[in-house]
């Protein structure tokens, strides 16, 4: 398996959205080599004046699901789980996730790629992304997984409940087809419990189900590393210093990235109060000033496209894998 990687069984799918705008900021692995690879700083493409986020298009949305695919894929990941479960007598539910995004901040995945960008987001307001959601003032709590039986909870993980696993570990497997030859050392009602339990074997099915199975976070990773090669292209850092300069004048000193405003100005506990609606507007005001969004989204984007052309291959891989992914989901929707 290509960069196998094992996640828990916990709805990774529908996670994905929230953890890529994590990692795109704070610079992820580098599936691709070295930041300066690939010779130099590649040509820039049409740089657009202030695009909104929602119209930009960048290469590797074409291999990443949007927020409604990936909270769909949780969901058909939580049927796999429900029919595994079943076939030892349990029946299973999980844990229902919150509600994301509605309507069209749901289809805007690059809405904070480049820190806040939106004028009439930032008037209104300010910082504070729950406004976007309706969770404004209230913290999402992860919902509560299902209580089970000892032997419902060996069954879904593979392992008997307060038992130290032999090794230290549970017998698990990369792949489905590595599964079966993998013994977990578990029956219950004289069935032999996959390895891993059902969450694994759930994820294994619709992620990893043979050997040449492209890791699923492989796209997530390339477009983590086109990010953060992004970040050190002179281009970038030119706009940057601008912007930064943009901000000193707007009285707001010493500022030098998108990302750092709410920190540096002590704005994390009212993200959507006055102080807050006042930087984020000046903030937005400065990146349309010195077209911030438009020349960092044309560099994001040649980088992007320098990793789709040295990945070709995989990608060609991946895409068709997750084509199939979503023929797997009909069917079992």
């Amino acid at each position: 398996m290509r960069n196998a990687r094992r996640p828990r069984p916990a709805v990774l799918a529908a996670a994905l959205p929230t953890a890529l705008a994590a990692a795109l900021l704070a610079g992820c692995a580098d599936p691709g080599g070295g930041g300066a690879a690939g010779g130099g700083e590649p040509p820039l493409g049409t740089v657009e004046l202030n695009p909104a986020t929602a119209s930009i298009s960048l290469p590797m949305d074409a291999y990443t699901d949007s927020e409604a695919e990936a909270v769909r894929m949780g969901r058909v990941q939580d049927g796999l789980v429900s029919r595994c479960m079943a076939r030892y007598g349990f029946t299973y539910e999980g844990p229902r996730p919150a509600a994301g995004p509605a309507g069209a901040a749901s289809e805007d995945r690059h809405r904070y790629l480049f820190g806040l960008a939106d004028p009439a987001y930032a008037a209104a307001h300010g910082y504070d992304k729950g406004a976007a959601t309706g969770t404004t003032g209230a913290k999402r709590e992860k919902p509560a997984a299902p209580q089970l039986s000892d032997s419902a909870y060996a069954v879904m993980n593979g392992e008997r409940r307060g038992v130290a696993p032999a090794g230290g570990r549970a017998p698990d497997a990369a792949t489905e087809e590595e599964a079966a030859g993998t013994d977990s050392g578990i029956e219950v009602g004289g069935r032999k419990v996959p390895a891993g339990g059902c969450g694994r074997e759930a994820f294994r099915k619709l992620y990893a189900p043979t050997k040449d199975s492209v890791d699923l976070l492989f796209a997530f990773g390339l477009a983590s590393e086109a990010h953060d090669r992004s970040k050190r292209d002179s281009r970038v850092a030119e706009v940057l210093a601008k912007w930064s300069a943009c901000m000193d004048k707007s009285g707001y000193t010493g500022i030098k990235s998108p990302y750092d405003v709410v920190d540096e100005l002590g704005l994390q506990d009212d993200k959507g109060g006055a102080a807050a609606v006042a930087a984020a507007t000046a903030d937005v005001a400065c990146k349309r000033e010195v077209n911030l969004v438009g020349v960092w989204a044309a560099v994001e984007k040649a980088y992007q496209e320098r990793l789709v052309e040295e990945h070709a291959q995989t990608l060609t891989l991946y895409r068709e894998q997750r084509d199939a992914r979503f023929e797997l989901a009909a069917g079992l929707s």
